[in-house]
C-alpha cells in the first residue's frame, strides 16, 4: 500500500538556534534600564506592602525576571496582545498600565484596574491590550490561543503573546492549545518563563524533558531557548519569533531561561534552594545590572544620571503606594456588578 503523502509544509526540524543578541542604541539601553527598574522597584514596594498587611491574598513577585517581558515588549507593536499567569505585575507595567491603578488593585481599592475585586492575580486593560493575570495554572495558554484565533478570523496582522511558566508547561490544556495553534497556523508566540522551580520543585524533578523549547516538537511548532536574563537576547529572539508568526507561519515557542530571586509567592520561604545560588545569579546575571554596566562602560550616561533615574522611579512607586492606601474601598454594591446572571 502506498504511503499517504504529507500535506504539511512545515520544517521537520523544530529546534532553532537563538540569534545574536540585539545591538541597542543609547535610547534603547536607557529605555530597557528604565522599564526593568520600574518593575523591580514596584515589586519591592509591593513586597513591603504585603508584609505590612496592606495587600491580602496571594502575591507573586517578578523580581529577577524583568528582562523577559521588557525585551518582548520591544519586539511587538501596538495592537498585539499579552496574556499571562499570576506572576503578572511586571507584564502590566511593561504594557504601559499605570502604576497607580496596578497598586490600587493590589490593595483592593475601587480605583484599581478591576475595581478592587481582582487583586494581584486578576486585572486587565483592554486599552493596553493586556488580557490578564490568571490564577488557574495554564488557563491563559488556551485564552491566548483564542486571541490568536480571533486575530486570524478578523484578518488583521496582530499577534498574541501567551506567557506561562515551566510548571504550567506540564498542563494538558497547554498541549491542546499547541495542537490547535499548529493545525490552524495561529499567530501566537508561547513564552515559557523557565525560572527553574515552578511552585518550589526543580524542573529536573518534575519534567521529563527540561529543554522547554522542544515542547512543541510533536506539533511541529518551532522553538528556541533564550538567555532570559539578557534583555538584548530576548529582544533578538522576540524579533525572530514575531517575524515568523506575523508572517503567517503559525505559532512559535520561546523558552526564556530566567530566575526569580524571591520565593514562588510571598508565603514561600524558598528553602528548596541555597542562598549561594540566589546570590550567584544576582552577582553574575542580574538583568538590570547588565544594562547598567553597558551604559556606564560605553559612557551613554553617568553614574549620577542613572541614580537620578532610580530616584525618579522610586518617587513614582512611592506615590503609587500612597495613592493606593488613600483610595476608597469598593462600595458593597460592587458585589453585584460585573456578574453574569442566567435566566
Amino acid at each position: 500500500m502506498a504511503s499517504k503523502p504529507s500535506t504539511s509544509t512545515k520544517s521537520k526540524s523544530t529546534v532553532q538556534m537563538a540569534p545574536k543578541p540585539s545591538s541597542f542604541t543609547k535610547d534603547e539601553e536607557l529605555k530597557a534600564y528604565y522599564d526593568m527598574l520600574l518593575i523591580r522597584r514596584f515589586e519591592e514596594k509591593a513586597g513591603q506592602l504585603y508584609g505590612m498587611g496592606h495587600i491580602g491574598g496571594f502575591c507573586h513577585l517578578y523580581i529577577g525576571q524583568e528582562a523577559v517581558v521588557t525585551g518582548m515588549q520591544m519586539a511587538i507593536k501596538e495592537g498585539d496582545q499579552v496574556i499571562t499567569g499570576y506572576r503578572d505585575h511586571g507584564h502590566m507595567l511593561a504594557c504601559g498600565m499605570n502604576p497607580d491603578g496596578v497598586m490600587a488593585e493590589l490593595t483592593g481599592r475601587q480605583s484599581g484596574y478591576s475595581k478592587g475585586k481582582g487583586g494581584s492575580m486578576h486585572m486587565f486593560s483592554k486599552e493596553k491590550q493586556f488580557y490578564g493575570g490568571h490564577g488557574i495554572v495554564g488557563a491563559q495558554v488556551s485564552l491566548g490561543t483564542g486571541l490568536a484565533f480571533a486575530n486570524k478570523y478578523r484578518g488583521n496582522d496582530s499577534i498574541s503573546l501567551a506567557y506561562f511558566g515551566d510548571g504550567a508547561s506540564n498542563q494538558g490544556q497547554v498541549y491542546e492549545s499547541f495542537n490547535m495553534a499548529s493545525l490552524w497556523d495561529l499567530p501566537v508566540i508561547y513564552i515559557i518563563e523557565n525560572n527553574r522551580y515552578a511552585m518550589g520543585t526543580a524542573v529536573t524533578r518534575s519534567s521529563a524533558l527540561t529543554d522547554f523549547s522542544q515542547r512543541g516538537a510533536s506539533f511541529k511548532i518551532p522553538g528556541m531557548s533564550v538567555d532570559g536574563m539578557d534583555v538584548r537576547a530576548v529582544k533578538a529572539a522576540g524579533d525572530h519569533a514575531v517575524k515568523w508568526t506575523r508572517g503567517g507561519k503559525g505559532p512559535f515557542i520561546l523558552e526564556m531561561e530566567t530566575y526569580r530571586y524571591r520565593g514562588h509567592s510571598m508565603s514561600d520561604p524558598a528553602k528548596y534552594r541555597t542562598k549561594d545560588e540566589v546570590q550567584k545569579m544576582r552577582a553574575e546575571q542580574d538583568p538590570i545590572e547588565q544594562v547598567k554596566q553597558r551604559i556606564l562602560k560605553s559612557k551613554m550616561s553617568s553614574e549620577d544620571e542613572l541614580k537620578t533615574i532610580d530616584k525618579e522611579i522610586r518617587e513614582i512607586v512611592g506615590k503609587s503606594a500612597e495613592f493606593a492606601q488613600a483610595a476608597p474601598l469598593p462600595d458593597a454594591s460592587e458585589l453585584y456588578t460585573d456578574i453574569l446572571v442566567g435566566a
